[in-house]
């Protein structure tokens, strides 16, 4: 496992220190996993999450038509019109990013929210760094409120054989949708605090910007639409369904555009928003991850967990909360997650505790963990993408000054309710 961790290592730390150059660290890392042996060529495909791929490359493609219609700058209008000032604007979209995340994937969310955000930033000639920053926290954070918001949270879901109404009220006692809302209420005094001297008026023009196509809109709320729905259908869907569901809009979207526009730009156009960088490093952290899952350096991080808590119950549940947040801050949390699940039942049936409260710390942790960190999440790679293509450079202490705190202020809530409500 040795020159598994330390390769794993080291390409982070690069990845930190060259955040121009994420995607091809990454990918090289990746084949050095392959060639090495420790990535078995036969692995590679299951490696790669083809629906998270999917979905970016086909939510990136409708977001262009959404873009082009011209219905953002309207959004843009509507919000400024309602709301004082920049520092309202912020928080209200953090909010509504965060409302949509806990019934559509998170990556969805940003690809989705972020362009509204940008053109409100166009339109008052601000940073739209930390607006984007804030969505795509806020996005997955809520990611854990209900069964259906984030993949972990389906996990979760069937290891307990919970109903979507067990996430909001379990076992008689409020569930995790209480938890995570929570700390939604303090993580968005983070995001107010955060734009404190953005306290000049907007100007109100009355004007809104004209939409020319509502096909677009359409389609994207039909994406919205469409993946709630899959994820309450009563019998199990392929793992790439979502991803399918978004690319297939997205064709739609492309042939009509086409046919309405006649001419091949019409299909060129939204196909080239589609962002290769960042596909590119997600390819190659999943790579990544499956090389030492593949190791086994995943299993044996579960295992020491378990014997470092072992024999007292609130210790392991504070061992789980926290290493889970570390953890997940720099892997994706999918992997870990399905690999704590069953160490979390073995260690509760041998210590003769109920598992409630340790599952739940598992999947706040896990969730929030990766808003520490520009990589610790899918969300956050696709929204540094979208700044990357307006022409913004995220530093690595532009995410850290608001996601740190932002985590924090989310996960001590849940972390003291959970226990009180479900450890006790």
């Amino acid at each position: 496992m040795l020159p598994a961790i330390i390769l794993f290592a080291a390409t982070y730390v690069l990845m930190i220190a060259f955040g121009k150059y994420r995607p091809y660290i990454a990918l090289a890392s990746g084949v050095i996993f392959i060639i090495s042996g420790m990535l078995p060529f036969n692995q590679i495909i299951g490696a790669l999450d083809f629906n998270v791929l999917l979905m970016i490359g086909g939510t990136m493609g409708l977001v262009q038509l959404f873009i082009d219609s011209h219905m953002p700058e309207r959004l843009a209008d509507i919000i400024m019109d309602k709301v004082p000032n920049v520092q309202w604007a912020a928080v209200c979209l953090s909010l509504f990013s965060g409302i949509i995340s806990a019934f559509v994937d998170n990556v969805a969310t940003v690809l989705m929210v972020a362009p509204v955000a940008i053109e409100i930033c166009k339109k008052l000639k601000t940073n739209p760094i930390p607006f984007i920053i804030s969505i795509a926290v806020s996005s997955n954070l809520q990611g854990a409120a209900t069964l259906v918001g984030d993949t972990t949270a389906i996990m979760l879901g069937s290891a307990l054989d919970m109903s979507f109404l067990d996430f909001i009220w379990y076992q008689g006692k409020p569930g995790m949708f209480f938890m995570v809302e929570l700390g939604a209420v303090l993580s968005a005094c983070i995001v107010y605090f955060t734009f404190r001297k953005e306290k000049g008026a907007i100007p109100k023009s009355g004007r809104v910007t004209e939409v020319n196509d509502l096909v677009p809109t359409i389609l994207l709320v039909g994406a919205i639409v469409l993946l709630i729905v899959a994820s309450f259908l009563p019998f199990e869907m392929p793992a790439e369904t979502n991803g399918l569901i978004c690319f297939s809009l997205l064709i739609i979207g492309l042939i009509y555009n086409y046919a309405r526009n006649k001419n091949l730009d019409a299909i060129t156009g939204p196909l080239k928003a589609i962002d290769l960088e960042t596909l590119g490093l997600l390819v190659g952290l999943f790579l990544m991850i499956g090389g030492i899952s593949n190791m086994g350096v995943i299993d044996a991080l579960a295992q020491l967990l378990a014997k470092l808590g072992a024999g007292n119950p609130f210790l392991m549940y504070t061992i789980i909360v926290w290493a889970s947040v570390a953890i997940s801050a720099f892997i994706d949390n999918i992997p870990y997650v399905a690999t704590m699940i069953p160490v979390i039942a073995g260690i509760a049936m041998e210590m003769g505790i109920d598992s409630t409260a340790l599952y739940f710390g598992l999947l706040s942790g896990a969730t929030l963990g990766g808003n520490c960190t520009p990589i610790g999440a899918s969300a956050n790679i696709a929204g540094i993408g979208i700044l990357r293509k307006e022409g913004y450079d995220v530093k690595n202490g532009d995410f850290f000054k608001i996601g740190i705190p932002f985590t924090l202020a989310a996960i001590v809530p849940a972390y003291i309710l959970i226990w009180i409500l479900f450890g006790v």
